[in-house]
């Protein structure tokens, strides 16, 4: 069995990382290399970074703080937000990002991942989906920092965001984000049991329990979370000794 990797989460706003609720009640939190070190420091395998107004705000990716980051860590990480164009992933990952994660911009153009894919390869290439359970009962692709719903079906836009040659998905319940109440399960066990690439949970984390059910139950490859970490609500490293103690393969 593959290692599950433990990965923080920092959303980033002007320059600063922040944490809300459902994307909303957004409070700032530290400055992203200082955080991003601190992780790299204390155990994390891999640290996502969003910046997550660009999209709504029709902007780039800022790459200030990309190159900052870079340059304090020394872990795998990915960045989006803003990410519209090939040119795009260039420069992030010019700036020392090992991928470049498409939401909002993916599910207006497709072929951004397909292109992505064949230029920089699938291992590059992230695709981020957040979803919201829906009075029918299925999940809806959200998108622009959770303003739009696009009505696509979340589960059917993950199997073709892999067709088109992503090679890992975010998966991230909006119901369930910073609500600390546990993963959706249901959601990422729908995905985790279409897809043969990396598929890793994000969204709900509130204790140790939590990451331990959604990597026993979902067979994800990546437990995300944020608030957990930025507030010291959780150690890493006690965290992947809990998990190994329950019988989940992390690195120690």
């Amino acid at each position: 069995m593959l290692a599950k990797r433990i990965i923080p989460c920092l959303d980033v706003r002007k320059g600063r990382v922040v944490k809300g609720k459902k994307f909303k009640n957004i409070v700032d939190v530290d400055q992203p290399e200082t955080l991003g070190k601190h992780y790299s420091d204390t155990g994390a395998d891999e640290l996502v970074f969003y910046d997550i107004t660009a999209s709504n705000e029709g902007r780039k990716t800022s790459l200030e703080f990309v190159k900052k980051v870079a340059d304090e860590i020394n872990i795998p990480f990915s960045v989006g937000g803003g990410v519209s164009t090939l040119e795009d992933f260039n420069s992030i990952l010019r700036k020392g990002a090992d991928k470049v994660s498409v939401n909002s911009s993916a599910v207006k153009n497709p072929q951004l991942i397909k292109e992505a894919s064949q230029k920089y390869g699938a291992q590059c290439v992230v695709l981020s989906i957040d979803a919201m359970k829906d009075k029918d009962g299925s999940w809806k692709v959200i998108i622009n920092g959770g303003r739009k719903n696009t009505g696509l079906d979340a589960i059917e836009w993950a199997v073709k965001g892999v067709e088109l040659g992503a090679g890992e998905l975010v998966i991230n319940s909006i119901d369930a984000d910073g609500m600390k109440k546990g993963y959706d399960i249901e959601l990422l066990t729908e995905i985790t049991s279409r897809v043969r690439v990396p598929v890793i949970a994000s969204g709900g984390a509130g204790k140790m329990d939590h990451f331990y059910e959604v990597a026993h139950k979902a067979d994800v490859d990546g437990i995300l979370a944020a608030s957990v970490f930025h507030y010291g609500e959780i150690n890493i490293n006690e965290l992947k000794k809990y998990l190994k103690s329950k019988g989940i393969e992390v690195r120690i």
